[in-house]
């Protein structure tokens, strides 16, 4: 079923959501809701939907990756790093990033390069993966929602820029109050 999905000023959003214990038909529920909502999302289209933000705190979220839809259930941070292969001391350019319960809304965000997470997917088996770039930018995303933390309050703690993206396709800078 496709949901409704909180926006950003619901107090759901900000509750640190619950382990999953078991694969069973409420949690296949969650699972697929979180499908159908996010291949849904085309204005804008969406890459990450975790179940806070379908009004359901448990740890579970999906993310576009690649040519699939990965289940990430449980997820525990094993390592994070930033560009070890970037020797130059050049800076990368920041990915925008943006949030489905902030729709249209964007900022250049400093998130690490690469991280290491152990999960359940959707079969309850146990996963151990490296994510990088973009991939590792949604999963550290994803899994701040999972924690009751927005990705505006890294815009505002690392004083950047907010851009809403216009309905004539233009950038137009906010002011964040």
């Amino acid at each position: 079923m496709i949901c409704e999905i909180l926006k950003s000023n619901n107090p759901k959003l900000r509750i640190k959501s619950k382990p999953v214990s078991k694969l069973d038909k409420k949690t296949k529920e969650i699972i697929k809701d979180l499908y159908d909502t996010l291949l849904a999302q085309k204005d804008p289209e969406g890459i990450g939907l975790a179940a806070p933000q379908i009004g359901k705190n448990v740890r579970i979220f999906l993310m576009k990756d690649k040519d699939t839809i990965k289940t990430i259930i449980n997820p525990e941070i094993m390592e994070i790093k930033k560009d070890l292969k970037n020797k130059s001391n050049k800076k990368k350019p920041k990915l925008m990033e943006g949030c489905l319960s902030l729709p249209h809304y964007y900022s250049p965000l400093t998130r690490y390069e690469y991280v290491t997470i152990k999960y359940k997917d959707e079969n309850w088996e146990d996963k151990i993966e490296t994510f990088m770039g973009l991939s590792a930018q949604i999963v550290q995303h994803e899994i701040d929602h999972l924690d009751g933390i927005l990705f505006i309050d890294h815009v505002v703690r690392q004083q950047l820029p907010l851009y809403e993206h216009t309905k004539d396709g233009q950038w137009q800078k906010v002011g964040l109050t």
